[in-house]
């Protein structure tokens, strides 16, 4: 199992960025891996709504179906699997002055095969972890 996590400050409130980050779909402009992520269902994003995820991770392809396990009026969680890997997503969001301050952790955990992995993993996701708070601090500013 690999956890990674970063905490960090945007300049919107926590529902302006609560509401932004509940639809995965937005993944594709903040996660650097993520090359699509298309929505399953339609209507207002819910619990229990579900994406399509493609991503792209020191090379390797991957998908994975994610859904919105949890949003509370702080906390969203999502869920992501396929075959080889389970990725849960918990995005906590706090105010911090005028603005938000912003916990991202994401716990991967490999099966099968997989797993022998992890070590490599934990050293990726350690670099994506850097690159997607960079891109999500811009992005989330930019809502402001």
């Amino acid at each position: 199992m690999t956890t990674v996590s970063r905490t960090f400050t945007v300049t919107p409130p926590p529902p302006v960025v609560l509401d932004y980050l509940r639809d995965f779909s937005h993944a594709e402009e903040w996660d650097p891996g993520t090359v699509s992520c298309t929505r399953d269902d339609s209507g207002p994003v819910r619990v229990g709504s579900t994406w399509h995820n493609v991503s792209k991770i020191a090379g390797v392809s991957t998908e994975l179906t994610y859904e919105l396990v949890s949003a509370t009026d702080d906390t969203i969680e999502l869920v992501g699997t396929n075959e080889t890997a389970r990725s849960t997503d918990t995005i906590t969001v706090v105010p911090h002055g005028s603005g938000s301050q912003v916990t991202y952790q994401a716990v991967i955990e490999m099966s099968g095969a997989a797993k022998l992995a992890s070590p490599l993993v934990k050293l990726v996701f350690e670099k994506v972890g850097n690159d997607t708070e960079d891109d999500m601090v811009r992005v989330l500013d930019a809502l402001a």
